[in-house]
């Protein structure tokens, strides 16, 4: 089972990026889905702070809840890109 967990929300082009990152570095990751509504995501509230998607959680590396898709990208390549 693999240590990297997205929380998505369906047809969302930021987390459409995200995965397609994770697509190219060949990473297997668990995708956790988001309620539409902001006021149900708890769950990923309590993991990153906030109720936007996607979130990513890295249990390898001690990432707990990193948002923003950009930044994501960004730490996948960092992390993951030079090993592929």
């Amino acid at each position: 089972m693999s240590n990297i967990i997205l929380y998505e929300l369906e047809g969302c082009p930021y987390c459409a990026k995200v995965k397609e990152k994770l697509a190219d570095l060949d990473l297997k990751y668990e995708s956790r889905m988001v309620p539409q509504s902001h006021a149900e995501r708890e769950e990923v509230e309590a993991v990153s702070g906030q109720t936007g998607v996607p979130v990513l959680v890295d249990e390898d590396h001690d990432v707990e809840g990193m948002p923003e898709s950009d930044d994501i990208v960004e730490y996948l390549e960092e992390t993951y890109g030079a090993a592929a």
